[in-house]
């Protein structure tokens, strides 16, 4: 099965990124980035094409100014042709350069766009590389609800009729923050981390059932939203079944698995006179604190001699090689 390619427009970058276009040869709605990769052409304007990938956005900083600057005219001209001839999707000068005549009009022979940036190379590529990839990351939508609490990304799981929207609301009216109801969409943006954000259609809406739509942002005021968060952690809600044992301890991470990503996952038992946005609080603080290596469930056996002695403080990643008696 052929995976989904995803796009970002010239537009949104100009639009991001304030750049000044020096030429387009069509509306920059239609130009359409499709790597996250891009690259400084030093190897290309000398000649050198091995392994160019064209499909990359260029980028011309102070260094390759340089070195053009010192050709001839004849030698200016001839290093171009080359370079645009292989129609890069677009091209950004950087530090505000001042823009060859023959740049623009090998540009504009070639139909490659032209774009300018006032920023540094170094600090351009870097917000660049970082916008392409959320933009161009691999992403799926997934029924739940996404909220911050104490600066850790929820991503809560369950069956319609729940009470994930409830528990947002409570959530809300405690000072924390809604980013999606209803659709998640997530997407990974590195092998660690992976980003929620709502569509764009419904983003800030919420269906109460006995209520109705709401808007959440209208109803509690813009700190009670966010467009986007990282996920720390997934909870998954289920309804209370008195056959089933629930974890009692919190010895053992649990784990779901989004897009190749492993996600802590709790499973919080859901029936009548549980405080759910209490529960999600404490578990977004406590899941803060074993990732800085601190696990309450450890210390308690240690304390109680079920365990050899532990540093005080055990990363996460080390908790599998605790020797238990």
């Amino acid at each position: 099965m052929a995976e989904n390619v995803y796009t970002v427009s010239l537009a949104k970058l100009i639009k991001e990124f304030n750049l000044e276009v020096i030429y387009l040869p069509k509306p920059a709605e239609g130009i359409l980035i499709t790597t996250a990769d891009v690259n400084r052409p030093g190897l290309q304007l000398v000649g050198y094409f091995d392994y160019f990938d064209y499909q990359r956005i260029q980028i011309l900083g102070k260094s390759e100014f340089a070195y053009m600057g010192r050709l001839s005219a004849d030698e200016l001209k001839s290093c171009l042709e080359t370079f645009f001839s292989h129609k890069p999707p677009v091209i950004v000068v950087t530090r505000g350069l001042e823009i060859f005549d023959c740049m623009r009009e090998t540009a504009e022979k070639y139909s490659v766009p032209l774009v300018r940036t006032s920023d540094g190379t170094s600090a351009f590529l870097s917000s660049l590389i970082s916008t392409l990839n959320v933009e161009l990351a691999p992403r799926i939508t997934r029924h739940g609800v996404l909220v911050e609490v104490y600066g850790e990304g929820v991503l809560i799981f369950g069956d319609s009729g729940v009470g994930k929207s409830e528990t947002a609301i409570e959530l809300i009216k405690r000072g924390h923050r809604l980013i999606a109801d209803d659709a998640v969409e997530i997407r990974r943006v590195s092998s660690k981390t992976l980003v929620g954000s709502s569509p764009d259609n419904i983003r800030h809406f919420m269906e109460l059932r006995g209520i109705g739509i709401i808007n959440a942002r209208r109803l509690f005021g813009m700190g009670a939203v966010k467009i986007t968060e990282k996920i720390d952690m997934v909870i998954s809600m289920e309804l209370w079944n008195p056959e089933k044992v629930y974890d009692r301890m919190g010895m053992e991470n649990e784990y779901i698995e989004i897009l190749g990503n492993r996600v802590p996952n709790l499973t919080i038992p859901v029936k009548p006179g549980r405080n759910l946005a209490a529960i999600i609080e404490v578990a977004a603080m406590n899941n803060r604190q074993k990732k800085m290596g601190y696990n309450a469930a450890h210390e308690l056996l240690q304390k109680l001699g079920m365990v050899e002695d532990i540093p005080a403080i055990v990363p996460e990643d080390n908790w599998e090689h605790i020797p238990f008696n």
